[in-house]
C-alpha cells in the first residue's frame, strides 16, 4: 500500500499534476468500491439472515474481506491503493510519499467512501444519504477501533518494508478477522465518516463518529511508535532520506 508510481523528479510540472490527478481518482475509485462492498454487504446479508445477525456479521466480513483484498490487487498498480487517509498519512510520516499527494490522497478518499456509500444505499433502495440511528458508543466500542486500527497499521508498517508481495492478502485477512475478534473493525476515518450516513446495518450515528475517530488515531500512534521500534531498519531509512 505504498506508492507504486510516483512521478521523477525531473518530470514536467504538468506530467506531475496530471499523474497526481490519476492518481488520485484511482484512490477515490478503490475507496468508494470499499464502502459499497461495506454497506451493501451489510444491506444485503441482513435482509438474508432472517433476524440471524451471526449471519449477517459473517456475510459482511466475507465480502469487505474478499472485496479488499480484489481492491489492493486492482488499485495499487494505480496509486499504491491507500484506501485509508491513516495509511497516507503514515507514510508521509515515514517519508514514502509526499505532503501534495497525500493531501490529494485524503481528499480523494473522504469523497469516494460518500459516493460509494450512496452508490450502496441506491444499488438497494436505501435513502441516498440518510443519517444513522445505529448507536455505537462506550468504552469497549473505542478499545475495539484502537485495537483494529492499531493492528492494520502496524501491519502496513511492517508488511510494506519486509513483505510487500503479501500485503494485500495480509490486509485482507486482518480486516475480515477483526469482524469477529473486536466490536468495531472500522480502523478508516474515511469508512468511519462515511458510514454516518447510512442508516442500515454498518451505518455509525454521527454522534460517536469524533470518539471514533479518536480512538483510530490513537491507535495509529501507538502502533507507528511500537513498529518504528521493532523495525528499526525503517526508520534508518527515513532518517538517511531526510538528512539528504
Amino acid at each position: 500500500m505504498s506508492d507504486a508510481i510516483a512521478p521523477p523528479a525531473t518530470a514536467p510540472a504538468t506530467d506531475r499534476t496530471a499523474s497526481l490527478a490519476r492518481n488520485s481518482v484511482a484512490e477515490a475509485i478503490g475507496t468508494g468500491f470499499l464502502l459499497m462492498a461495506v454497506v451493501g454487504s451489510g444491506i444485503l446479508g441482513e435482509r438474508l439472515a432472517g433476524g440471524n445477525t451471526a449471519i449477517a456479521l459473517l456475510a459482511n466480513a466475507l465480502s469487505t474481506a474478499a472485496t479488499l483484498f480484489a481492491l489492493i490487487e486492482w488499485i495499487a498498480p494505480l496509486s499504491g491503493a491507500h484506501l485509508n487517509p491513516l495509511v497516507t498519512l503514515i507514510l508521509l510520516f515515514r517519508g514514502d510519499t509526499g505532503r501534495r499527494e497525500a493531501i490529494a490522497y485524503v481528499t480523494a478518499q473522504f469523497a469516494g467512501a460518500v459516493i460509494g456509500v450512496t452508490v450502496a444505499n441506491a444499488m438497494f433502495d436505501a435513502p441516498l444519504l440518510a443519517l444513522s440511528s445505529h448507536a455505537r458508543s462506550g468504552f469497549s466500542q473505542c478499545l475495539s477501533e484502537f485495537v483494529a486500527t492499531f493492528g492494520l497499521i502496524g501491519i502496513v508498517w511492517v508488511c510494506t518494508r519486509l513483505r510487500p508481495s503479501s500485503l494485500s492478502g495480509i490486509v485482507a485477512a486482518y480486516i475480515g478477522g477483526a469482524f469477529w475478534f473486536t466490536a468495531t473493525d472500522f480502523a478508516n476515518p474515511a469508512v468511519t465518516l462515511a458510514r454516518a450516513f447510512t442508516d442500515t446495518f454498518a451505518g455509525i450515528r454521527l454522534l460517536d463518529v469524533p470518539g471514533f475517530l479518536f480512538a483510530e488515531a490513537a491507535g495509529a500512534t501507538a502502533a507507528i511508535m511500537l513498529f518504528r521500534w521493532l523495525v528499526p531498519a525503517a526508520s534508518q531509512q527515513v532518517t538517511s532520506a531526510a538528512a539528504r
